[in-house]
């Protein structure tokens, strides 16, 4: 991972976990394979074919103007890709934009956890003393905030991606800025591969168990609002 950092951009590195063989092409194959070894059950992985089916042709531009019949993904050109009503972290590029990504926390975190050092300090990634969250309804806001005009297909991929990222992040009910950090630069996939792999498992994100058990138990699948609320109350009162 550290000898690609050098001469990739920050969008490469994001997809580069995907890139098994590393020949700079993503095979549905391997789409299926990454989603599977971050923990991903069999149907939302299959439902990752999607990843190829819409961005394949988009990188395929920076090749060939014909569609590549196996629909693959180029990450060389992985920035043509890019679609609108997204936060703008990435540039044209797919350069990391650290000022737009500082700027999401400071206008978007309604629960004044940018302030607050230790209250997320047990992450199982080793992302520890991270500044800033972001909740389900901070995230609504922002998707509703980066909407554009006539951009439907942008809505949905924003909306895919947020989705996605919450199943496989969220923690105490939050997003944490360290955790998107990484998972922008691609580091954060890396991390949870290896951590799967040394310990044969990694509770994180919200599955599917937790939603049933949360409807089953409580009535209402928004148990993950309040999991460790105490606790992560009196890490925040102590902070403050």
């Amino acid at each position: 991972m550290s000898n690609l950092a050098a001469n990739l951009t920050a969008l490469q590195l994001h997809v580069a976990f995907w890139d098994y063989n590393n020949d700079s092409i993503i095979t549905p194959v391997e789409i299926y394979r990454g989603f599977r070894d971050l923990g991903f059950c069999i149907p939302f992985s299959l439902g990752g074919l999607l990843i190829n089916l819409f961005f394949s042709y988009p990188t395929t531009l920076g090749h060939s103007w014909l569609p590549d019949p196996l629909f693959r993904i180029y990450t060389d050109t992985i920035h043509k890709a890019k679609h609108g009503s997204d936060t703008g972290v990435y540039s044209s590029e797919g350069n990391l934009r650290l000022v737009l990504f500082d700027e999401v926390f400071d206008k978007m975190d309604s629960s004044g956890t940018k302030n607050v050092s230790e209250a997320n300090k047990n992450s199982p990634l080793g992302t520890k003393g991270q500044e800033g969250s972001l909740g389900v309804g901070d995230l609504f806001r922002l998707h509703a905030k980066n909407r554009v005009a006539a951009d439907p297909a942008g809505w949905s991929f924003a909306a895919m991606e947020w989705w996605t990222t919450w199943l496989l992040l969220q923690r105490d009910g939050r997003l944490w800025k360290e955790d998107l950090r990484a998972m922008y630069d691609g580091t954060l996939f890396w991390k949870i591969r290896e951590e799967r792999a040394k310990n044969g498992n990694l509770a994180q994100g919200y599955g599917w168990q937790d939603w049933l058990g949360s409807l089953w138990n409580n009535g209402t699948w928004k148990t993950w609002e309040v999991k460790h609320k105490d606790t992560f109350k009196i890490e925040v009162e102590r902070e403050l």
